[in-house]
């Protein structure tokens, strides 16, 4: 036996988490933000090349309609990279998946690049599209990288890093579009192509970082590699009760294949599971926090915010959002998972009437427009606070590793449908003004109902116990037999995992 063990992670699994998510979720953030600097300008050019090709102008109409598809593109692309993301996670693996996708960010940082000097706005569009593919893709195997590379005890708090750099995205993308930065009229296409340097950043590091453990054993059946990326991950060697939860888990899955989406819905083992990702996948975009950055200035100019004070105003956002993040990932591990998305949505729906009030008053009572402005700070950092990083920690945590998969296409395809949805109709529910909110107020308050109901803590429980609490929900107060119980102890040493000093 080992007369000295590590007693925990080492910084390994930090900077993996760096490495992946500077090229991952950051990019999902970031290209939300840096399309709202540029309104302006890309109209002006979309208008111009059409005068150019055809001797007329665009009406207005005409300019914001393929203005809105420009910005709504990305969804669609998003909704394409969800798509993708499950079969290149099982193909390829976690990290090569990742490594990959920078083909679609490259290729859309040429074409942003190129359509000014080529006088197409279809490039814009299509540059859009390729890059929503880019953050459809990391935004559904990111979290899964890191909860299955982080100990138990770490693993929501790794998979909540997404979000967190989500929100540095957003904050990342608001400073570099300011007029001073590239924001201005004649750096609008290398603003677009910006998002090609994290990218490159996560080219130079995340190839030094080991796979995810729970791929190369339960997928790739690679027993050796696993050992050598956990005891690299956690940094310790006693790794026997860990190899075991592993073991477990490809126990359930008795060698099948990776499930595709299709067949989880035919699953009753997973019914609820599926209900629970699908429901708070889906309220995390309808709650209409991501309409606010995709038409910041417009909703910060209805609240009565100058039209010089409004790009600073955006960036407050970003702020809110990032801090907020940063404290969950703190919280979680103490606080739990449904206490964070409880709070988080009632907080949210209480900020959205407060929101509406202030803004039916904002023309008769004094401070009326800066109480508007506070209440967005207020409804996006309780977005932060829970939804916002909670949210992607669950398909992970609740499904095993032939489902899981699955199980983030599912969430993420609904997530993008939803966004895309939303991008379209919140320019309308707009014009209803104080009442536009009203939406998303009882979307707030569905899914906390929701999730007060219906869906068990996951805070530091094995699969198998997380599976048992479900099976209450999937098969009646009887529950089926836990896999926790119906699987044997496994005899590492026996079957070569470990070596026998372990």
């Amino acid at each position: 036996n080992h007369n000295t063990r590590n007693t925990g992670p080492t910084g390994t699994l930090a900077l993996t988490v760096c490495a992946a998510a500077v090229g991952g979720t950051l990019q999902y953030g970031y290209n939300i933000a840096i399309i709202d600097a540029p309104t302006a300008h890309i109209c002006t050019f979309i208008n111009d090349t059409w005068r150019e090709r055809r001797g007329t102008r665009l009406e207005a109409y005409q300019v914001t309609l393929i203005w809105s598809f420009v910005v709504s593109v990305f969804s669609l692309g998003g909704l394409l990279g969800s798509l993708l993301a499950g079969p290149l996670a099982v193909r390829f693996g976690r990290k090569r998946s990742l490594l990959l996708n920078n083909v679609f960010l490259g290729l859309s940082s040429v074409l942003s690049v190129s359509s000014r000097t080529a006088r197409s706005f279809e490039m814009i569009i299509l540059a859009r599209l390729l890059v929503g593919i880019n953050a459809g893709v990391s935004m559904n195997v990111q979290p899964m990288y890191f909860g299955e590379s982080a100990p138990k005890h770490l693993r929501g708090a790794a998979a909540l890093s997404s979000a967190v750099f989500t929100a540095f995205g957003v904050l990342l993308g608001q400073v570099v579009g300011l007029r001073e930065l590239l924001g201005g009229e004649s750096w609008w296409p290398y603003l677009l192509a910006s998002g090609v340097v994290p990218g490159v950043i996560q080219l130079l590091t995340l190839p030094w970082f080991p796979e995810s453990p729970c791929y190369l054993l339960i997928d790739r059946g690679d027993k050796e590699a696993c050992v050598k990326a956990l005891r690299q991950l956690w940094g310790r060697d006693d790794l026997g009760a860990d190899m075991e939860q592993i073991l477990q888990e490809q126990g359930r899955g008795g060698g099948a294949r990776a499930k595709r989406p299709w067949e989880l819905f035919g699953e009753r083992s997973v019914r609820w599971q599926l209900l629970s990702v699908m429901a708070v996948s889906s309220a995390m975009q309808l709650c209409g926090n991501d309409a606010i950055y995709f038409y910041a200035s417009s909703v910060f100019r209805e609240a009565g915010i100058s039209s010089d004070r409004v790009q600073y105003a955006t960036i407050g956002t970003g702020a809110c959002e990032f801090t907020a993040t940063v404290l969950c990932n703190l919280l979680i591990e103490h606080l739990g998972r449904r206490l964070l998305l409880i709070g988080g949505y009632v907080l949210m729906a209480c900020w959205a009437l407060v929101f509406m009030v202030a803004l039916s008053y904002r023309e008769t009572v004094d401070g009326m427009p800066y109480l508007c402005m506070t209440c967005i700070f207020a409804y996006i950092l309780s977005f932060g606070l829970g939804p916002a990083g909670v949210t992607g920690v669950l398909p992970t945590e609740i499904f095993n590793q032939t489902a899981r998969p699955a199980a983030y296409t599912i969430a993420g395809s609904l997530m993008w449908i939803n966004f895309f949805l939303v991008g379209m109709v919140f320019p309308f529910l707009s014009e209803l003004g104080e009442l536009c909110f009203i939406p998303f107020c009882a979307v707030c308050l569905l899914c906390s109902l929701y999730v007060g109901f219906a869906l068990p803590e996951t805070k530091g429980k094995t699969l198998s116990e997380i599976t048992h609490d479900f099976d209450r929900l999937n098969f009646g107060a009887e529950g089926r037999r836990s896999p926790a119980t119906s699987i044997p102890r496994w005899n590492l040493t026996a079957l070569n995992i470990l070596p026998p000093c372990l």
